[in-house]
Order: C-alpha cells, then sequence, then structure tokens
C-alpha cells in the first residue's frame, strides 16, 4: 500500500484530504508544519506528498523546492493544494516543482484520482 505524507497547518483540511486518501486506499503520514513534514519524510519515505502552499515557516512553494531539489526526495510527487488558486499560483507551483496544482477547497474525487495518477497504484 502507497504512503502519502499529508502537510496542511488547518486541522480540518487535513483531515479531510487524510480521509479521503485512505478511502481511496492509501496509508497518511500527517505534518502540520514544512519542520514536522522534514523530520517525517526521513523517517518513513512517502510515495507522494500533498502539501500546502500557506504554512508556519516556510511555505509551501519552499519545501516543494527543497523536496525537489534534494536527492533523497527528488523522485517523489509533489500535490499543492491551495486556497491561492488564482493562475499566477498555479504557475508558480510547477515552476517550484509541484507534479499537480489542486485548488481548495478539494474535489476529493479529483484528489485520489490525481495522487493514483502520480503514484502508479
Amino acid at each position: 500500500m502507497s504512503t502519502a505524507l499529508v502537510v496542511d497547518d488547518s486541522l480540518t483540511d487535513m483531515e479531510v484530504v487524510s480521509r479521503c486518501l485512505q478511502q481511496g486506499g492509501f496509508n497518511v503520514i500527517k505534518a502540520s508544519s514544512g519542520e514536522e513534514a522534514l523530520a517525517k519524510i526521513s523517517a518513513h519515505k512517502p510515495d507522494i506528498i500533498v502539501l500546502d502552499v500557506v504554512l508556519p515557516g516556510r511555505s509551501g512553494f519552499e519545501l516543494c523546492r527543497d523536496f525537489k531539489a534534494e536527492a533523497g526526495t527528488s523522485s517523489i510527487p509533489i500535490v499543492m493544494c491551495s486556497t491561492k488558486d488564482g493562475e499566477m499560483d498555479k504557475f508558480w507551483g510547477k515552476k517550484q516543482g509541484a507534479d499537480a496544482y489542486l485548488a481548495k477547497p478539494i474535489d476529493q474525487e479529483e484528489l485520489v484520482r490525481t495522487v493514483k495518477q502520480l503514484v502508479k497504484n
């Protein structure tokens, strides 16, 4: 079974995304900040990362760029999820290395379909 790391500082959004992915057949690891995400990635190598843009400390854009630059995490697909859903936000997310960019509120079917496509379950 594939593992998804969900990084979101909103408990409600994290629960919605986590439950959705669990129902889609994924193990889910949760982190509420960039620092916590880095620690969880070291301990458990996820198959995919679902990353919020607005986070305490470092933004999801910064984390995405860092994950894609590191040899150990560069091959992990990243789905960015954010209320920031303008064309420029989506462009910037892709520019940082995101494999997909979904707007909140999340369309749960689209999320599961996107994640499965990227993980190739």
